[in-house]
């Protein structure tokens, strides 16, 4: 990863974290090398981090980590307050998103919050010309689909979540979104 990346990475995570404040238990999916578990673990917050591309499980205390597809690799357990995925949905085949946003829904406790970014279209040709001039790693740029972050309230919401807030940051290239699974 080169600095680029991980400046951009920990910009989502400044923007995630507030919203992670009453979380006892987070479930972090796309959690890459781990680092958001790691912030979380020095608030004493546990939980766990899935990713397809986990070759080696990072040592946070309190997380325990699962090299896999969200959500059929991970494990059956407690619930989570907390569900976070930080440029993650746009990587997901469109027939997928469904299934993800019902997981999150089941895996979650009543008034626990998905918290979630995905960037604005015009992301995908930055961060090619970043790629180009090998200043970025790429982020599995490839790997978009095409993504718009409109659907992602509509996606949510016909799952049974309420949007809480949408606001866009990082110069209106990104997108935080947080719902709340109703009581």
């Amino acid at each position: 990863m080169k600095w680029l990346d991980r400046v951009i990475r920990d910009w989502r995570i400044r923007r995630a974290l507030p919203h992670l404040a009453k979380a006892d238990r987070v479930l972090d999916v796309g959690c890459g090398d781990g680092e958001l578990c790691r912030r979380l673990a020095k608030l004493e917050v546990a939980g766990a981090g899935i990713d397809p591309r986990l070759a080696k499980r990072p040592d946070v205390a309190g997380f325990e980590f699962v090299a896999g597809e969200f959500p059929d690799a991970l494990p059956e357990g407690e619930p989570f307050d907390a569900i976070t995925m930080l440029a993650v949905l746009e990587h997901v085949p469109a027939g997928q998103k469904p299934v993800w946003a019902e997981a999150c829904h089941a895996r979650l406790v009543e008034g626990g919050e998905v918290i979630l970014t995905v960037p604005s279209p015009l992301v995908d040709s930055i961060l090619a010309v970043l790629r180009f001039f090998r200043l970025v790693d790429g982020m599995a740029l490839e790997e978009h689909h095409g993504f718009d972050p409109a659907e992602v309230e509509s996606l949510f919401e016909s799952v049974g979540f309420r949007l809480v807030m949408h606001k866009k940051f990082q110069f209106g290239l990104n997108n935080l979104f947080v719902f709340r699974k109703p009581f």
